[in-house]
């Protein structure tokens, strides 16, 4: 069987969700190397600014040294666009998330909170491989804005793109729905069905968030998963490291970054 790997992604990582992860990656680093990538929020909500806050600041440098990866993931991470008009808007942004940040934003106030950014990485010399849009959510000016920034790739739940063009590549996502019991319930049976379906695939990401922490069916769920995975010969890998081996075995190199 062709080699197999998965990339552990921690979401929404910031002062005011650390906690919520402290002993689960104290669990993960007690199983060996098993590297990460950290999606890091700038000012989750407003109000938990990650780039002030030196502590934070000095484990995500650690994290990086040992072969983490750390990628931009939104800037607030919250929805704070005037209120949706259409009925499509609403369900997007009402009923499936709240957090879709970069869901509804025009190509100018995209490219602003994209550029500040990424100016805050460069600040801590860390490079701009990874862009991933809160709830996965790219609207079309926010997608236009994407691609003139110096990014490698975005994602959204079943693929990874390499940007500028946007280029897919199938990455199947484990991810949990935990804020209530029968969402968390319902959770299990549609990961474990996942797992199966996808046991073939070269690449398959488990995202996290930090309401997952907060409940011990999903936070069990995760560390056997995690267990599983490497009995089953899946090896631990980021998804810039995965995404680097897959374009030079595919020709795509010309397309990536010499940040590699």
């Amino acid at each position: 069987m062709a080699e197999r790997e998965f990339a552990l992604v921690l979401h929404d990582i910031a002062p005011t969700t650390w906690e919520d992860y402290r002993a689960f990656v104290e669990e993960i680093d007690s199983m060996g190397q098993i590297p990460m990538t950290w999606l890091v929020v700038p000012d989750f909500h407003h109000r938990s600014n990650t780039f002030e806050d030196a502590s934070l600041l000095d484990l995500l440098h650690q994290r990086r040294a040992r072969g983490d990866e750390l990628a931009l993931h939104g800037f607030y991470h919250c929805d704070d666009a005037p209120a949706p008009c259409t009925p499509r808007d609403y369900f997007m942004r009402r009923l499936y998330t709240y957090e879709g940040e970069f869901y509804p934003l025009g190509y100018t106030e995209a490219l602003k909170r994209l550029e500040r950014g990424a100016a805050l990485f460069r600040t801590q010399g860390w490079p701009l491989e990874g862009f991933v849009a809160p709830a996965w959510l790219l609207g079309e000016g926010a997608r236009h804005a994407l691609k003139t920034q110096e990014f490698i790739y975005t994602s959204d739940p079943g693929h990874l793109y390499l940007l500028p063009d946007y280029t897919p590549i199938k990455a199947p996502s484990l991810v949990w729905s935990a804020r209530s019991r029968w969402r968390r319930g319902m959770s299990w049976v549609v990961n474990e069905q996942a797992r199966r379906r996808h046991r073939h695939a070269p690449l398959i990401r488990l995202g996290l968030h930090p309401v997952d922490m907060r409940h011990d069916l999903s936070r069990r769920y995760w560390l056997k998963t995690i267990r599983r995975l490497l009995a089953e010969g899946y090896r631990p890998t980021t998804k810039i490291s995965w995404l680097q081996r897959h374009s030079q075995r595919h020709g795509q190199a010309a397309a990536i970054s010499s940040g590699f």
